[in-house]
């Protein structure tokens, strides 16, 4: 058995258990995530400084969209992304698409976000979704607000 594996059965430390990688794999594995998704503060501070070049999805129903979303955002729900549809969208390739859903239990803004990078578009997933905007105390637009 190897000293790793070894360890997984050692009840002397749960942090111990398998060694920290090597700072240079830690390092491009947590820029890694970083290509890949954001985080409310992140979000909103791009919008209050004004900063161009993104757009942020709700790509919940356009029910829940309407009720309460993050401001500026756009509602794209996920299961109407498709070749055809996006093409009428008249979405920008050099655009940054952030897309968000209900939360951390919910899947929508990985489905949305897999779809249009297939389509050939920057996207970012805004980690959290609702709650994590709420969570952070940003401002929600819609007829529930």
């Amino acid at each position: 058995m190897s000293t790793d594996l070894e360890a997984l059965f050692s009840p002397k430390s749960k942090l111990f258990d398998v060694p920290a990688a090597d700072p240079s794999a830690a390092a491009a594995f947590f820029l890694g995530k970083l290509h890949f998704e954001c985080d409310p503060s992140d979000v909103w501070h791009d919008i209050k400084e004004g900063v161009t070049g993104f757009t942020v999805l709700d790509v919940r129903s356009r029910e829940a969209y309407e009720s309460r979303h993050v401001v500026g955002a756009v509602s794209l729900p996920h299961w109407e992304i498709t070749p055809e549809s996006v093409d009428g969208l008249g979405l920008d390739k050099a655009t940054l698409y952030i897309t968000y859903c209900w939360g951390t239990h919910c899947n929508g803004a990985t489905k949305g976000a897999a779809k249009l990078a297939a389509l050939g578009y920057r996207v970012k997933e805004m980690i959290g979704g609702v709650p994590g905007w709420q969570a952070e105390g940003q401002p929600f637009e819609g007829t529930d607000v």
